[in-house]
């Protein structure tokens, strides 16, 4: 049996003997709309198969029902697997919730211009703030605008004027150092993210924490920073086991790198854990099925191979995307912060140091 053909605005209104802007009041819930005529509108709608359309659904509503998410885009801030999974949580939420996504790749010095002009033409309802920089002046800016906005990250220390989702960076770092520092290693080095962003400085300032702690003063030779690729951390990893003192352990911004970090062992004949050991931060990245979930199938997963703090950039896609919603619902309601505490997860490649 052939589908029904769905019917337009016009048509439904027509057939009720009611204007367009009363059905559509109507079907998107307005109070002054009578019940009685709310509940014939909605039985015509659902009987003659209509379906609204976007436009005329954002001309009844004054939304857009469009999320914002504005990229930075330059030579070392790319479209990459965290994003990826970012974008895959947040729009679950955002289909859940008949939102849709608009996707800007930019210079950060274009972006001022790109959100005056979705505020201008009310192409959005709101935008996610991506890799938020110490002192972002993007904050500013949104603030100003007025456009409900939520930050994947912080851009200082309080967060106080804006809504923000993050990882305890600091502390993760802080936590996977000290954990090195018991098994008996010394010589530690951190293969970290660009530390323009704030996440990475974070991560540094608790990897630095934890060794003075101890009474070891940080060693620049021992610290890296750069975009969180394979080759960066294979690169890094081959410059660190050319010093006179190579370090004995490494904590690492990202199982990417991470990745590049091990296939340097191997090219020197070595190996994660047993000559050398390894901390990730763990993103569960879908494509990598890194188990991040308790059990698959009623089975307990295999011991995972890198010993990592871990904490899902999915979840954290779904988590922004519904402060954002909530954001815009409510645009002078308080504004909402959450610090995640991320897990730590014992793996292979971890152990105390060898003799030498």
């Amino acid at each position: 049996m052939p589908a029904r053909k769905a019917i337009n605005l016009k048509m439904l209104s027509e057939s009720l003997g009611l204007s367009q802007t009363t059905v559509s009041r109507a079907l998107n819930g307005f109070p002054e709309v009578a019940e009685k005529t709310r509940a014939r509108v909605v039985e015509a709608a659902a009987r003659l198969n209509y379906r609204p359309s976007p436009s005329a659904a954002s001309l009844a509503t004054g939304k857009s029902r469009m999320i914002g998410h504005v990229v930075s885009l330059s030579e070392h801030i790319m479209i990459n697997p965290h994003f990826a999974d970012f974008i895959a949580g947040a729009g679950e939420v955002y289909g859940e919730n008949g939102y849709d996504i608009l996707l800007r790749l930019a210079s950060l010095e274009e972006q001022e211009r790109i959100y005056r002009d979705l505020v201008d033409d009310q192409r959005v309802d709101g935008v996610v703030v991506h890799g938020p920089l110490t002192g972002d002046s993007r904050i500013a800016i949104l603030n100003a605008l007025g456009l409900p906005f939520v930050v994947h990250g912080r851009s200082d220390e309080e967060g106080a004027d804006y809504c923000w989702m993050d990882v305890n960076n600091r502390r993760a770092f802080h936590r996977a150092t000290n954990f090195l520092l018991d098994l008996g290693h010394q010589r530690i080095a951190l293969i970290n993210g660009l530390e323009t962003m704030n996440f990475a400085d974070r991560r540094r300032q608790g990897y630095e924490a934890a060794l003075k702690e101890a009474g070891i003063a940080p060693d620049t030779r021992l610290m890296h920073s750069s975009d969180m690729v394979e080759p960066y951390g294979y690169h890094a990893m081959r410059t660190l086991m050319e010093l006179a003192e190579p370090p004995t352990a490494i904590v690492v911004a990202s199982v990417l790198p991470a990745m590049g970090v091990t296939r340097a062992l191997a090219d020197l004949g070595l190996r994660a854990g047993e000559d050398v050991s390894v901390i990730a931060f763990d993103d569960c990245l879908s494509f990598l099925q890194s188990g991040c979930r308790s059990g698959f199938g009623g089975r307990v997963p295999d011991i995972p191979y890198f010993t990592a703090v871990r904490s899902s950039i999915r979840e954290a896609g779904k988590r922004v995307a519904q402060m954002l919603l909530d954001r815009i619902d409510n645009p002078h309601g308080p504004l909402q912060s959450e610090l995640w505490e991320a897990d730590f997860v014992i793996g292979q490649t971890t152990a105390p140091p060898r003799r030498r």
